[in-house]
């Protein structure tokens, strides 16, 4: 563990801390009781035998043992209340273990989530299974505090041992003094070597987990596939089955290899410290029998010495093996920290958005290019355009274009690279985030519909306006599907939570996606490829509702099929970033240029 494994590990608990201080507490005061409790039972050993020794009456022998066992049941008592406390916590910290991973993701700027290098820390954090990453990191410094304890504690119980050993020089026994340093010099060198083959082993182990890891991963890509029917449908037509079952026993063996590799170096991890654990017991006792046969120490003495410098040895082996399964935490820990404290780059305005009874706004992209973030390549090349709210306005292009990226800068998902957005004049960064979000219903290509109640699907958020949403399903082009629905509003979507749920089609819920953006009532209503998956006459059946679906309102829309974009007053034709065409259908079909072939080679697929 170097400087910053612990700084990671501590910042870990730190945001465990500010909320559940007494978790950290009852960590501390476990980790005591399990270290000293098993010393009471070494020191009552040793007293008793010295007292039987010393001929001690039977009243002095119950009142030794009395007082033992009494300290030792009120400390297994404590330990029970707390280790129960402490599993509860650990359990709950299980149950929840995504939920500040999810809150951030929710509260972090859009940007991120689509950034590899912050992906991969979020798939990192969760390798740990079911486990959540504070569980798993509170368990293993349970143990390290208490191995840690535990050497301390024998150091103070044996201590007084090399005391009166050298103090046996004035009483003649001139050699003890020597015996002494040289046994604690080879017990402190059998320990080093514990130590350190305890680290190289857990090394090794490490080494052969990452190698794991990535078989899992595979192995997890392949059964989430075969997890889902949809998936399935490809691998039998295609006979697929048998590039699946290779791939299978490819894992198979490579997991097999590197789970034997494991079993290799923790069957030496092992063998070296019983070996040297046992080497230590023997040397152990022979120092505390010939110490206790030049009368430096009693009989009673031995048990409780040799039992003392035992349990150190093994506690020094324990400290350095969960040192380096935190120092493997610490990695972890490390990614955790740093994708929670990821800052905001998104500049926060403060005015508010102009409240206009007409919903007339004007847009202008004013000299704006876009690159993302890491990359060198510009997507937007210095776009300059206008167009008013109350438009209907159609963006086309082949893919790559910049169309996409177009709707993430006016929607503020990334701040642009150059150049500004403003609307009415103002640089949207001015505005206030939430209250711009406003403006904007948006339905994309790769639209979600969860599984709520169909009411919370179109409200999004639990209070639904039922004449509302009932209203936005049937502009919508979904209002007699709706109305055969024996739960209506409150009809599950899918059955992943409700068996009663309703499993509706592609474009279905595609439909459901258009009426969330209808039932917002947004002055900006964006569709990206809405029709993608729907069937011809529900394709037909929006196209001639469009106007009705969006009132008076700016509606952008992205399609890559050019007769739905007639009806649109104003078409963008975007090509490497710019906009290079602009015009109606009318205007732009018998204009040379990228419309007119895009038309042309679509156009003997349109009937007549």
């Amino acid at each position: 563990m170097n400087k910053k494994d612990w700084k990671n590990t501590f910042a870990l608990l730190g945001n465990l801390a500010g909320k559940h201080t007494d978790v950290l507490v009852c960590l501390v005061l476990l980790s005591i009781l399990q270290a000293v409790r098993p010393f009471i039972a070494v020191i009552l050993t040793g007293t008793l035998v010295d007292a039987v020794y010393e001929g001690a009456d039977m009243k002095a022998l119950f009142g030794y043992a009395a007082l033992g066992v009494g300290g030792m049941f009120l400390m297994a008592v404590t330990e029970s209340i707390t280790i129960m406390f402490f599993n509860r916590k650990l359990e709950y910290m299980q149950e929840i273990q995504g939920l500040p991973l999810n809150k951030k993701s929710m509260q972090m700027d859009y940007e991120y989530l689509e950034d590899v290098e912050v992906h991969g820390k979020r798939e990192r954090i969760e390798k740990f299974g079911g486990w959540s990453l504070m569980a798993i990191t509170l368990s293993r410094l349970n143990r390290l505090i208490t191995a840690t304890v535990t050497v301390v504690m024998a150091i103070a119980v044996v201590f007084p041992m090399f005391i009166r050993s050298n103090h046996s020089v004035d009483r003649g026994f001139v050699g003890s003094w020597l015996m002494s340093v040289l046994f604690l010099a080879v017990i402190l060198l059998l320990v080093w070597v514990e130590f350190k083959a305890g680290g190289f082993f857990n090394g090794k182990v490490a080494e052969v987990r990452k190698q794991i890891s990535g078989h899992e991963a595979r192995s997890k890509y392949y059964l989430d596939i075969l997890a889902g029917h949809e998936k399935q449908k490809d691998l039998r037509i295609c006979k697929q089955q048998s590039l699946y079952e290779k791939e299978f026993e490819d894992i198979a063996f490579h997991m097999k290899k590197a789970v034997d590799q494991m079993a290799h170096f923790n069957v030496l991890d092992m063998f070296t410290q019983q070996s040297v654990s046992a080497f230590t017991g023997f040397l152990v006792y022979i120092f505390a029998g010939v110490l206790a046969c030049m009368g430096i120490i009693s009989i009673g003495n031995v048990v409780t010495y040799a039992a003392s410098i035992l349990k150190f040895t093994d506690a020094v082996g324990r400290t350095a093996y969960f040192l380096n399964r935190l120092k493997q935490n610490a990695v972890f820990a490390g990614d955790y920290v740093e994708y929670m404290n990821l800052s905001q780059r998104k500049h926060e305005g403060l005015i508010p958005v102009e409240k206009r009874r007409d919903g007339r706004f004007h847009v202008e992209f004013d000299h704006v290019s876009f690159r993302y973030p890491g990359s060198g390549v510009y997507v937007l090349k210095d776009l300059n355009l206008e167009f008013e709210i109350g438009e209907k306005m159609a963006i086309v292009g082949k893919n790559g274009s910049g169309k996409t990226t177009f709707i993430k800068l006016l929607c503020r998902l990334y701040d642009v690279t150059e150049g500004c957005i403003k609307v009415n004049g103002i640089d949207i960064r001015k505005y206030d985030y939430a209250e711009y979000c406003d403006l904007f219903a948006v339905v994309f290509q790769d639209f979600q519909v969860f599984s709520f109640p169909l009411g919370e699907n179109v409200a999004s958020g639990s209070e639904v306006d039922a004449r509302r949403a009932e209203d936005a399903l049937e502009r919508a082009g979904l209002g007699e599907r709706y109305r055969r629905l024996q739960e209506g509003l409150n009809t599950s979507v899918g059955k992943e939570f409700e068996e009663s749920g309703v499993t509706f089609s592609g474009g279905e819920k595609q439909k459901i996606a258009i009426a969330r953006a209808i039932y917002k009532d947004a002055p900006f209503v964006i569709m990206d490829e809405p029709t993608a998956a729907l069937d011809p006459e529900s394709e037909c059946e929006v196209y001639a509702g469009f106007d009705k679906m969006v009132g008076d309102k700016t509606s952008i829309y992205i399609s890559h099929r050019l007769a739905s974009c007639r009806f649109c007053q104003d078409i963008l034709v975007f090509d490497k970033g710019k906009v290079i065409q602009r015009g109606s259908h009318e205007e732009l079909e018998y204009q040379e240029g990228l419309y007119k072939e895009l038309w042309e080679a679509q156009a003997q697929y349109y009937a007549s």
